[in-house]
């Protein structure tokens, strides 16, 4: 049996109607070098042949009894890939509007719980960008996937799709799967058994376990206790903003792709800053812009969360990549959008797990920090952000993708879209992923709290321009009174003694 970690386990409690916990991706693929279409029979053949290569695909969740311990990934003995898999077929409207508008409705759905948690649309009849409309067949098509969060540590979906995928427009030949034969699922007992083992090697758990059995049974109550607990105010310092109220089922999957080139060059002119500054610096000019364009107040400025990837100076040796996230002023109250990139800058190097990131040359990537999903879920169970500031306003992610160009059975893939989960009072995320020269910025949005979301995609080219023209005119010294703002804090070290005093605050209090 292999265990969820507290961070895996966390994204399953998150889940909700109205809050589905999966990463989704919109892989576009252009067929017109093909010989002929790849049919949907093909591609099933295909993903048979290389479930061996994703364990995942072949697991599902076993539940611990009375909640005693997180869930465990066992075989699913009745596995079969049919369940994991649909066909669209695109009518007269083929183009890449419309698929974004499938995508966004079927992201929208939540994964089964009673088998592996994944699944793949796969829409044929597509007429991908650039291709002529002279009337002949549409040899595009496209994989909307759909991978649950909970998985996201061992498999990402950048992982996933550099395993399913090809390097080369040669297709490979289609092998027969191999032999798979399940493991048989633990029984209650041994599963129960395998918790006692655990608290036996690591009894400092015990408490952490006992908290959860008593949230199981008595919730109202933990409620009740954490209602009248004083809250920090560095953490809920967030400004009110648009993106920030109450969010519905309904979703919107946006996308715009720009050159890296671009971006890069930027970082060059303002000089002293990093690619991902740059990038943050450019979504907190969108952000400006909408927010002007719907009235918002621009006196305060967005705090944004953001995950960086730490690695520890003090070992020699690899040692894989640590997540930490934070909570970073975004200067949207500066008028001038290079400058910001400084002051962002600035407000980031603040954090020492941004200064290792950097040692460590790695732009930040998808996974937050354990203590980020665990007060995630007591800020939603809660509904904190009904009674006090946000946290943070929008979360930002920057992601880098290969740079070489994959294929799938000849087919290349020309375009990505990203989107990921959104939960209470947090209406707008935003995931940056880059791709053969190409940077896209991904909105994942619920339209009933961002109206007029194809704005954000129409801002970037605007915005981009300004913080171009901006940096050319910037002087390259930095500004003296260009000072540390206040939001450059860990959210590990703002959400520790929180989660845990009020945990351990409402068991006192229960047993009095």
């Amino acid at each position: 049996m292999r265990q969820l970690s507290e961070l895996d386990a966390s994204f399953l409690y998150l889940e909700s109607d109205t809050a589905p916990m999966h990463i989704g991706g919109i892989y576009i693929f252009d067929g017109q070098d093909c010989q002929k279409p790849l049919s949907f029979s093909t591609f099933v053949s295909y993903l048979r042949s290389r479930l061996h290569v994703v364990p995942f695909f072949r697991e599902k969740l076993q539940p611990i009894p009375f909640r005693l311990g997180h869930p465990y990934w066992v075989d699913d003995a009745n596995f079969s890939i049919e369940r994991h898999l649909a066909y669209v077929k695109m009518g007269a409207r083929n183009d890449q509007d419309s698929l974004m508008a499938l995508a966004s409705r079927i992201l929208q759905e939540p994964l089964k719980r009673d088998r592996p948690l994944w699944h793949i649309t796969f829409v044929d009849g597509l007429r991908t960008p650039g291709a002529p409309d002279d009337g002949a067949e549409a040899r595009g098509f496209a994989l909307i996937v759909r991978l649950h969060h909970a998985a996201i540590d061992a498999f990402s979906g950048e992982e996933i799709m550099g395993k399913l995928l090809e390097y080369s427009p040669t297709p490979d030949p289609i092998r027969p799967p191999q032999p798979w034969h399940p493991r048989p699922a633990p029984s209650e007992q041994r599963a129960l058994f395998q918790v006692g083992t655990n608290l036996l090697r690591k009894p400092f758990r015990i408490a952490s376990l006992a908290a959860n059995a008593v949230e199981a049974t008595t919730r109202g109550m933990i409620q009740k206790q954490l209602r009248k607990l004083p809250l920090p105010l560095p953490l809920f310092s967030a400004p009110h903003s648009p993106f920030n109220r109450q969010i519905t089922g309904n979703r919107q999957i946006l996308g715009k792709s720009l050159p890296l080139s671009r971006l890069k060059s930027i970082k060059a002119s303002i000089g002293d800053v990093t690619l991902n500054d740059v990038v943050l610096g450019l979504c907190a000019e969108v952000l400006r812009r909408y927010m002007e364009e719907h009235d918002a107040d621009l006196t305060r400025s967005l705090v944004a969360m953001t995950p960086v990837s730490v690695r520890s100076k003090s070992l020699r040796r690899p040692t894989g990549n640590q997540m930490s996230a934070m909570l970073l002023d975004l200067a949207t109250d500066q008028p001038c959008p290079a400058s910001r990139i400084r002051r962002i800058h600035w407000n980031a190097v603040a954090s020492e797990p941004y200064q290792e990131a950097i040692a460590a040359d790695r732009l930040t990537e998808l996974v937050p920090s354990t203590m980020l999903a665990l007060s995630a879920r007591l800020y939603s169970e809660l509904q904190l952000a009904q009674r006090y500031q946000p946290v943070f306003n929008v979360p930002i992610t920057n992601v880098p993708g290969p740079q070489v160009p994959l294929y799938l059975q000849g087919a290349r893939l020309s375009h990505q879209y990203n989107s990921a989960p959104l939960f209470d009072s947090m209406g707008l995320v935003i995931v940056a992923v880059s791709y053969e020269g190409q940077l896209t910025l991904n909105f994942t949005l619920c339209p009933d709290v961002v109206p007029d979301g194809h704005r954000l995609v129409d801002l970037v080219e605007d915005s981009l321009q300004a913080i171009e023209t901006a940096a050319e005119n910037l002087p390259s010294e930095m500004p003296p009174e260009l000072e540390r703002s206040g939001h450059g804090s860990t959210l590990l070290d703002d959400t520790l003694h929180l989660i845990e005093g009020a945990i351990q605050k409402s068991i006192r209090k229960l047993r009095d």
